[in-house]
């Protein structure tokens, strides 16, 4: 992409901040970069409780909470058309120019990219996670993943795994899906001043405790190894229906003083939970990419995991223990890292990181599928509706007829309300190196204010109130 050239970019997905987790982290800590880079770039959401309308973020990120409620596990209710008027309304008032989705379990993402294609504008897709081919949800899923990338323009995956899991999947060609890792906030994530102490072995969790995210195996895992080694103890952060089972087994075992149960922990809590540990346990059952892996190994702690999806991907050897998701090779993997773990140096570590992963990096990367996105030839309707033929013999008649609907409502769209009717929102861009400058500006003029206001004050002190009696 030429640097000089700026880009309009809307980010869209069902999950997003307030609500915390690695597609949430994803999704800011791009724009962020993307901002800084000097792209324009808005972020539409459903609403979070109270949270509607449009709220500003640091960097100026600009948010759209759109008046959704969650239907389920954070998603939106399907509507297919509902949400075109509003879509429409932003793409337009915003001068949107690419719109890229986020995590295949998002409905409003989904829709999103339906309307953007229909109403012409080029789409990237990022697929976050992995799902299976033989489970009932997952052959909907991937029916309806199939849908979506007939049409998009280029897509993401973060990493290799995922993107042989998305293609196989989606039957989307390869040559347009690309591979861009997850990163970590290094500045945020750093090791203990002071080394910890080896008297005490301390594993940290922190997850979802769901059975996507290996609870059951931290059932069986836990016991074992506080049978094998008497100085070690648990830490467990994170909440979720499996939450019972792990109080249960501390219950049952007597570990009440080993495992401590933290419940859901606040991101900007986590650091300080991972440098109390040495060791930090990943059960995923399956993982496109764990970004709680990344934060881990910045902090300086030896991880093990389950050689899952595309954790293998994401650290080097030396660096994490792997283990099968059986509980006998998961004891086995955490015996050899408690054996390996004086060797670890946690800030040789967390510069190793610095250097593996940036979030400007991933920024660069993504401008690259952007700019292909962007030259990919602009088609017609008829052209559009071929690809989707393909996707089946019914389902492939099916979607036809959703895309032909969708295009003739927004015809009805643009009669009833033209896009010339439709203000668009002035930008108000701050280079990066004005923003302090401009704070210590304002904050200038306050005191000014504050400073004119109080002698005001003493003035009107020092009249007589007869004056104002008299009206004088």
């Amino acid at each position: 992409m030429v640097e000089q050239e700026r880009q309009s970019i809307l980010m869209v997905s069902d999950f997003f901040y307030p609500n915390f987790g690695g597609v949430e982290n994803h999704i800011y800590y791009l724009s962020q970069c993307l901002l800084k880079l000097g792209h324009k770039v808005i972020v539409m959401t459903h609403a979070y409780g109270k949270r509607s309308g449009v709220r500003y973020m640091t960097g100026g990120l600009k948010v759209y909470y759109v008046p959704w409620r969650p239907f389920i596990m954070q998603n939106t209710l399907p509507t297919f058309y509902g949400t075109l008027p509003i879509i429409r309304t932003i793409l337009i008032r915003e001068r949107i120019s690419l719109v890229h989705g986020h995590q295949a379990f998002s409905t409003l993402c989904h829709e999103a990219l339906m309307h953007a294609r229909t109403m012409g504008y080029k789409v990237v897709f990022t697929d976050h996670s992995l799902y299976g081919f033989a489970d009932i949800g997952s052959i909907h899923m991937n029916k309806v993943l199939q849908f979506t990338l007939a049409d998009v323009n280029q897509a993401i995956c973060v990493s290799h795994t995922s993107k042989e899991n998305t293609v196989l999947r989606s039957g989307l060609p390869p040559e347009k899906v690309f591979v861009i890792p997850n990163a970590v906030d290094t500045a945020m994530f750093k090791p203990a001043p002071k080394r910890v102490s080896y008297d005490e072995i301390v594993i940290v969790v922190i997850s979802r405790l769901v059975y996507r995210k290996g609870a059951d195996l931290l059932v069986e895992v836990i016991p074992e190894v506080c049978r094998l080694f008497s100085n070690v103890r648990f830490i467990v952060g994170g909440d979720g229906p499996k939450r019972v089972r792990l109080e249960e087994m501390r219950e049952k075992h007597s570990l009440q003083d080993r495992v401590e149960m933290l419940g859901a922990v606040p991101h900007a809590q986590v650091r300080s939970v991972l440098i109390s540990g040495h060791i930090f346990l990943n059960s995923s059952l399956t993982e496109a990419f764990c970004i709680a892996i990344l934060e881990a190994a910045s902090c300086g702690l030896l991880t093990v995991s389950t050689r899952v999806g595309g954790v293998p991907e994401v650290l080097p050897d030396d660096m994490i223990v792997l283990a099968e998701p059986v509980p006998s090779d998961m004891v086995q993997a955490i015996k050899k890292a408690i054996h390996i773990l004086p060797t670890v140096d946690p800030h040789v570590m967390h510069l190793r990181m610095k250097n593996l992963y940036s979030w400007h990096d991933v920024a660069k990367r993504t401008e690259i599928v952007y700019d292909r996105a962007l030259r990919c030839s602009n088609e017609n309707l008829l052209e559009r509706l071929s690809r989707y033929l393909t996707c089946g013999a019914w389902a492939g008649k099916l979607f036809c007829i959703v895309m032909i609907l969708d295009f003739l409502l927004w015809h009805l769209l643009q009669l009833w309300q033209p896009s010339e009717d439709i203000e668009e929102v002035p930008d108000f861009v701050f280079p990066q190196h004005q923003h302090e400058e401009m704070f210590q500006n304002f904050g200038l003029a306050v005191m000014a204010l504050l400073g004119e206001w109080l002698c005001i004050r003493r003035e009107l002190r020092d009249i007589p109130m007869t004056r104002f009696c008299s009206g004088v």
